[in-house]
């Protein structure tokens, strides 16, 4: 595994003591893009690559070996361990982004405009029905390894680069950091009644990236006064940057996303410590899902009358939305009993993917 003690090099060569053939994945069963793409060929081809840090073919690949996926629902079933990940691994990768990003071929450049003035519209979402408006993101550190792939050391040293940028906010973005290893069980409450808190990765995808190590250590939350900025720090991906309030102003909440990532990043830049990005990929980041511009756009909407209609469940896969329990939570299937703590009432979550 990439976090193990074994030094990458003697790793590398005790895989290598068997046959492409023997050690190629059983992928029969698997429906996921790494799946679709990762033929014998190819994997005989990338298996003796690994990047400066150490990360394999099979570290990339893990996840979607471990991981079938649902008949129905399409999963990556990749992730990279850092920087180099895309590029080492491009004949594998390269593929995977141009199935998950509708054809967005290895020759693309990324165009990336986080300009508020150029948003038009968003600003008059009927209250009535939209009961909240949300914009998120990812940002990776260069010169650190990917969640998947970091040792103790550089998680820590990037909590510690963080708090310092997000310690430089002031006026309305002007907040606070909780540690997760430090957090009181008043604050750990008072979080998860807002439902900010991220909690220990129990999906089996994240699990088996190796994302969940030394839980909770270098994990923690900032969030300014008004609780209407977020950032999250070392989840899924070195920093998840979220802008959130009450009602329909998306353009308020853009705004706001725009303002504090930027100043975020302006403080990173002050300390020699620029965000991942390269002219093909935009951003870079831990899943291939999330690469470009890296951000998702949601809307809390509710439709109490469409929930009661017999045909809500085919709408909501037609127009590939979720459906939530009053409380956010997502509502189990209809074979499963109600999550407690949230009536039968449905919204639906909007949410549009930018790449």
């Amino acid at each position: 595994m990439p976090f193990g003690n074994t030094p990458h090099e003697m790793k590398l060569k005790m895989k290598l003591k068997y046959s492409s053939d023997e050690d190629y994945p059983n992928l029969s069963q698997h429906n996921n893009h790494m799946a679709k793409v990762l033929t014998p060929a190819i994997y005989e081809q990338l298996r003796k690559r690994q990047t400066p840090r150490g990360f394999t073919l099979d570290d990339v690949i893990q996840t979607g070996v471990d991981n079938p996926g649902h008949p129905f629902i399409m999963t990556v079933g990749c992730v990279a361990g850092d920087e180099e990940t895309y590029e080492v691994f491009k004949e594998l990768l390269d593929p995977v982004i141009q199935e998950r990003h509708g054809g967005y071929k290895p020759s693309d450049k990324h165009k990336t405009d986080l300009n508020p003035a150029h948003l038009e519209g968003g600003d008059d979402l009927d209250p009535n029905y939209v009961l909240s408006s949300r914009v998120r993101t990812g940002r990776s550190v260069r010169g650190f390894c990917l969640p998947p792939h970091c040792s103790r050391g550089e998680r820590r040293a990037v909590e510690t680069l963080s708090i310092d940028a997000l310690n430089t906010l002031s006026g309305d973005l002007e907040g606070k950091y909780y540690a997760l290893k430090n957090m009181t069980d008043a604050e750990q409450q008072q979080l998860i009644d807002d439902h900010f808190l991220f909690d220990k990765p129990v999906s089996p995808l994240l699990l088996a990236s190796g994302m969940a190590r030394d839980w909770p250590d270098g994990r923690g939350i900032w969030h300014n006064v008004n609780k209407t900025f977020l950032v999250w720090v070392n989840e899924e991906d070195h920093l998840r940057v979220i802008s959130m309030q009450k009602g329909g102003n998306m353009k308020e909440v853009f705004n706001r996303f725009c303002t504090g990532l930027t100043k975020i990043e302006s403080r990173f830049k002050e300390r020699k410590c620029a965000f991942m990005w390269n002219e093909h990929l935009g951003y870079v980041l831990t899943c291939p899902s999330n690469l470009g511009t890296g951000l998702r756009a949601g809307v809390h909407v509710k439709l109490p009358n469409l929930s009661k209609n017999a045909k809500f469940e085919d709408i909501l896969k037609r127009l590939r939305l979720q459906k939530r329990g009053t409380g956010s939570a997502p509502v189990l299937p209809d074979s499963q009993t109600t999550a407690p703590g949230f009536s039968s009432s449905i919204m639906v979550m909007v949410a549009m993917s930018v790449v």
